[in-house]
């Protein structure tokens, strides 16, 4: 089974020179954790979690508006291919312990997003394909990883 499959096509983005409060607000509105950041060029160079966002804030010590992306984003972008099976996707996020992965294109260009939460109802789904039996037995031990804490 391929990335494309079962990715989130329709990802909210923001970019670097953006606010965190504009980043905040996206992921109020879109009831999301994280949110790829993304140059004019629609590539991804980095990535924004609601806690990066408020690590930020209270290191920072100034409102949302006045920070910028840049200034909390992960720089470390970990990103995945639309052609990219499966399996290699999950091993990435296993071993960066990643519970999302920007997908790009081959250009390089955000084309969407590869989430624990994708897995998981890739996972729940009937069993009819060998792909759905390995993802289920991955999933676990995926989740594991991404949750332990980092040495």
């Amino acid at each position: 089974m391929k990335v494309e499959q079962i990715m989130n096509r329709s990802v909210e983005t923001v970019r670097p020179d953006d606010s965190l409060n504009r980043a905040a607000q996206l992921m109020w509105e879109c009831a999301c954790g994280g949110l790829a950041v993304v140059d004019g060029d629609s590539r991804p160079v980095g990535f924004l979690t609601d806690r990066d966002i408020c690590m930020a804030a209270y290191t920072q010590g100034k409102p949302l508006a006045e920070l910028p992306v840049s200034i909390a984003m992960a720089r470390k972008v970990i990103v995945c291919k639309l052609e990219d099976d499966l399996e290699e996707a999950i091993k990435l996020m296993r071993e960066n312990r990643v519970r999302r992965l920007p997908v790009v294109d081959h250009e390089g260009k955000l084309a969407g997003l590869l989430s624990l939460d994708d897995l998981a109802r890739q996972a729940a789904r009937p069993l009819r394909h060998k792909s759905n039996r390995r993802i289920r037995d991955v999933l676990a031990e995926v989740l594991a990883a991404v949750s332990h804490e980092k040495p």
